[in-house]
C-alpha cells in the first residue's frame, strides 16, 4: 500500500492523506508502482476534458450498443483534438515563417 499526504492544506486546515492499494506481480519494482500511482491524475484530467470538450458524459442511450458507438465517437474526437492541439503550435509556426502572402513594406490600403 503507499500512501501521499497532500502539500496543501485543506478547508479545515489539515493536510490530506491519499491510500493507494496495489496489486503488482512479484518482479515490480516501488518506482514503477509509484509512478503509475502517479498517473492517475493525468488520466482523471483526460476524462475531465473529454466530458468538457466532447460531451463524453452526455449520452442517453438504453442499449449497450449505443452507448458503445456514443463513447468511442466521442474518445475519437477527443484523441482528434488533443493531437490537432499539439501539433498546431508547430504547424503554425512553420507555415507563418514560409508565407508567401507576408505582406510587403508597402501597404495596398487606402
Amino acid at each position: 500500500m503507499l500512501a501521499r499526504r497532500s502539500l496543501t492544506r485543506n478547508s479545515k486546515g489539515k493536510h490530506e492523506i491519499a491510500y493507494y492499494l496495489c496489486c503488482a506481480s512479484t518482479g515490480t519494482t516501488d518506482k514503477e508502482i509509484i509512478r503509475v500511482a502517479g498517473a492517475r491524475w493525468a488520466v482523471e484530467d483526460c476524462f475531465q476534458t473529454a466530458k468538457t470538450d466532447v460531451g463524453l458524459d452526455q449520452y442517453q442511450v438504453r442499449r449497450y450498443d449505443a452507448w458503445y458507438r456514443h463513447i468511442t465517437l466521442a474518445m475519437l474526437a477527443h484523441t482528434y483534438l488533443a493531437v490537432t492541439a499539439a501539433i498546431a503550435p508547430k504547424a503554425l509556426a512553420a507555415a507563418s515563417s514560409q508565407s508567401r502572402w507576408a505582406r510587403s513594406s508597402v501597404s495596398w490600403h487606402t
